[in-house]
C-alpha cells in the first residue's frame, strides 16, 4: 500500500497509579506523579503529529484519568474516547480482538491500557522491518506513560502478528523529572 493508506496504532500504558488500601484494582487512581506525566503523552503526540482520530480506553480509573489528561493536551483535536471493558486486564490476544473491530475509516488509533498487555501487543505486532532501537526499548522496559507507534498497511480486522512497523517508542515525562532521578 502507498504511504497515503498507512494507518497508525498508538499503544499507551497508563500513567503511574496509586495503590490506596482497600481500593479494587479497577478503581485505582493516578498517583501524583501520574497526574504530572500523563499530559506529557498528549504533548508528545502533538509534537510528533500523531494525533488520534479514535481512542479506545480501558474502563479502569487510571486509564480514564490518563486519557483525560492526553485529551486535554490534544484540545479540539481530541476525539471522544470510547471506554472498552475488553481492554481491562487484557492480554495481547484480547486487545488485538478489540482492535480488529475498529472501522477502517480510523486512520490513527490510540489504545490506552495496562501491562503486560500493552507490551505483549506491541511485541506481537512489530514486524522485522521495525525500528530496532524502538523494538529493544519496548521489549526491555515498558514503563508507565510508555507509548509505541506502529504503522499498519492493512485493514484493522486483518491485523494479527508481525504485520505492523514499530516506528517509535517513547516515555514522555514531566519536565521536572526529565533531568532528575530516573523513575520506572
Amino acid at each position: 500500500m502507498s504511504k497515503h493508506h498507512v494507518k497508525r496504532l498508538v499503544v499507551l500504558r497508563h500513567a503511574k497509579a496509586a495503590w490506596p488500601e482497600g481500593v479494587p484494582d479497577v478503581d485505582r487512581p493516578l498517583a501524583e506523579r501520574g497526574h504530572a506525566d500523563a499530559p506529557e503523552a498528549g504533548k508528545w503526540l502533538l509534537a510528533h503529529r500523531v494525533v488520534p482520530d479514535f481512542i479506545l480506553c480501558s474502563v479502569a480509573l487510571r486509564t480514564r484519568q490518563t486519557c483525560t489528561w492526553v485529551c486535554g493536551e490534544l484540545g479540539d483535536l481530541a476525539p471522544t474516547p470510547k471506554l472498552e471493558s475488553g481492554l481491562y486486564a487484557a492480554g495481547a490476544a484480547r486487545m488485538l480482538a478489540v482492535i480488529n473491530h475498529v472501522p477502517d475509516t480510523v486512520r490513527t488509533l490510540l489504545v490506552i491500557a495496562h501491562m503486560p498487555g500493552v507490551q505483549d501487543l506491541v511485541l506481537r505486532l512489530a514486524s522485522r522491518d521495525s525500528d530496532q532501537d524502538a523494538y529493544l526499548d519496548a521489549a526491555n522496559h515498558f514503563p508507565t506513560t510508555g507509548l509505541a507507534v506502529l504503522e499498519v498497511d492493512k485493514p484493522w480486522a486483518e491485523l494479527d502478528g508481525q504485520d505492523a512497523n514499530l516506528t517509535h517508542f517513547a516515555v514522555p515525562r514531566a519536565e521536572s523529572r526529565k533531568h532528575g532521578q530516573k523513575h520506572r
